[in-house]
């Protein structure tokens, strides 16, 4: 029986087509209810989508026969992807179909604010010949300043090259090798923000660049500085920058997106030098044909061969594989994901050591999700099929190594990260009962699990460290679930590894540094 497929949105006819050419009987219904979709989805095998239709935990309960749900676009935010991973739902999505696009409407965007084009429009439209009142500025020869330059981020410095600008661009996993072929210069946040004339975001939303340029960034950019956002809106506080509007210190600024969407009214609307549209990056003709096709094509692959791309919550692998290997992928990846969240600045390698059993299986999956881990703290939207990608765009170089067991353990799996600054390491392996575990830090034994919330320190070994930190946290009423410590050697360097009911409060964690001997503390969340 022919695999079939609903597609529940308003989507490209191209991809009907594309379905059909595959052997995939193909249903297109979009604007139905969350009910309608819910009596009728244990019908399909596979469910293309774009934003409307919400993919919940209570939707994926009556989808049957579900094996993939595609996303015809980046964002996955309406599909709840823990009950689709529960489910054994593979979700994808196209993260590189409207990347053109977006970066050419950031572009727009720059000459718009540069010119004054919607006022101008505005005025003459009206019976007015304001010649004199609309004095822009040139972008030849002025230097733009690009925070995040991965795919779109690259291609909107490509173009701005093009232009005749300078390009200077704020990215901690761009490396050195990567700007200069890109033609750009890799500088550190507060020299983009002293030197661009114009600043273009190009950055996921993290907790790492949620208000990348807040009052206090924005206080450090040039007089007469433009600003466009393209990307998330939350990466600019929009409350400061009209302040900074007001005043003149920003000349001006072109957003596409906002904190909160739809975005019905907002601190930047009615400043006569902002220039807002409607999240419009993504819309275009072409754009939406290409991430119709990539996504028919995608699920096609999937539902007829086995074939995962651009999978979000699955590696690339086959069902005979997955029992040996899900365990180890998850222990990969929660490696790298210690790794990413200890790492903020100037990723240039990642090397990755198999060793004894795990040596044997397909580590290239392991290896996507371990780079996967290690750079989702900062790029939210990659995933274990891309990541590899990302990080070749980066330049960041990934490092496999196998080995016989040289060891105490039957499989270790072990990562290092190296920065321009230093190499970290951490190693793990699975035990018997297919839990994933630290084993050492930094070259120090540790015996711990991964837990959802924990609190890694370093100190020196000395004694009523370990009082004094457990006492600190029973004072703010954490409670401590599991406990692992770790040292070199006697009076030497140790760590501890703390699991915790909850999130570590902010106010804890800054007294944390406070102890004697602490020289790194760090909240984690797996």
């Amino acid at each position: 029986m022919a695999p079939r497929v609903l597609i529940s949105d308003s989507l490209s006819p191209a991809a009907v087509a594309i379905f059909t050419e595959r052997g995939v009987e193909v249903d297109v219904k979009p604007g139905l209810d969350k009910d309608e979709l819910a009596r009728i989805i244990g019908d399909y095998d596979g469910l293309a989508i774009r934003s409307a239709t919400k993919v919940t935990a209570k939707l994926l309960e009556s989808a049957t026969r579900l094996k993939v749900v595609g996303r015809a676009g980046i964002g996955v935010d309406n599909v709840d992807i823990p009950a689709a991973t529960a489910k054994g739902v593979i979700v994808m999505n196209t993260p590189f179909g409207n990347s053109i696009t977006t970066a050419e409407h950031a572009i727009a965007l720059m000459f718009a604010v540069a010119r004054e084009i919607p006022a101008a429009d505005a005025s003459t439209q009206a019976g007015k010949w304001e010649k004199n009142r609309f004095m822009g500025v040139e972008i030849t020869g002025k230097t733009l300043g690009v925070i995040g330059c991965g795919n779109i981020g690259a291609i909107v410095a490509d173009r701005a090259l093009g232009l005749k600008m300078r390009v200077i661009a704020f990215d901690p996993f761009l490396s050195p090798e990567r700007a200069l072929d890109l033609g750009v210069e890799k500088v550190e946040l507060d020299e983009l923000l002293a030197r661009a004339d114009f600043i273009t975001l190009h950055t996921p939303m993290t907790a790492q660049t949620r208000n990348i340029l807040s009052a206090e960034n924005l206080a450090k950019t040039k007089k007469g500085v433009r600003i466009v956002n393209c990307a998330r809106g939350g990466l600019v506080d929009e409350v400061a920058l009209r302040a900074a509007l007001d005043s003149g210190h920003v000349a001006g600024a072109g957003f596409d997106v906002f904190t909160q969407e739809p975005a019905k009214e907002n601190p930047l609307f009615g400043h006569p030098n902002v220039v807002c549209t409607p999240h419009l990056g993504a819309a275009t003709n072409e754009a939406q044909e290409n991430v119709a096709l990539q996504v028919a094509e995608q699920m096609s692959d999937y539902l007829i061969r086995g074939a995962i791309t651009n999978a979000i919550n699955f590696p690339s692998i086959t069902a005979e594989e997955a029992p040996k290997l899900k365990p180890f992928i998850a222990l990969a990846e929660r490696l790298g994901s210690f790794a990413g969240q200890l790492t903020e600045t100037d990723l240039k390698e990642v090397r990755i050591t198999y060793e004894g059993a795990v040596a044997g299986l397909k580590i290239k999956a392991l290896t996507a999700a371990a780079i996967a881990g290690v750079l989702r703290p900062a790029l939210q939207d990659v995933n274990v099929v891309s990541a590899p990608i990302v990080a070749k765009e980066r330049g960041i170089v990934v490092e496999e190594t196998t080995r016989a067991s040289e060891g105490d353990y039957e499989s270790l799996i072990t990562l290092t990260v190296v920065t321009e600054q230093q190499e970290r390491s951490v190693a793990g392996t699975v035990f018997h009962d297919g839990r994933p575990r630290f084993v050492a830090i930094k070259g120090i034994k540790v015996d711990a699990e991964f837990g959802p919330s924990m609190i890694y320190v370093t100190n020196e070994d000395k004694p009523g460290f370990i009082g004094r930190f457990a006492g600190l946290l029973g004072d703010a009423g954490v409670n401590i679930a599991t406990f692992a410590l770790g040292r070199d050697a006697q009076g030497g360097s140790a760590i501890a590894l703390v699991e915790i009911d909850g999130e570590a409060p902010a106010s804890v964690l800054a007294q944390i540094p406070g102890l004697p001997g602490v020289k790194q503390a760090k909240a984690l969340r797996f």
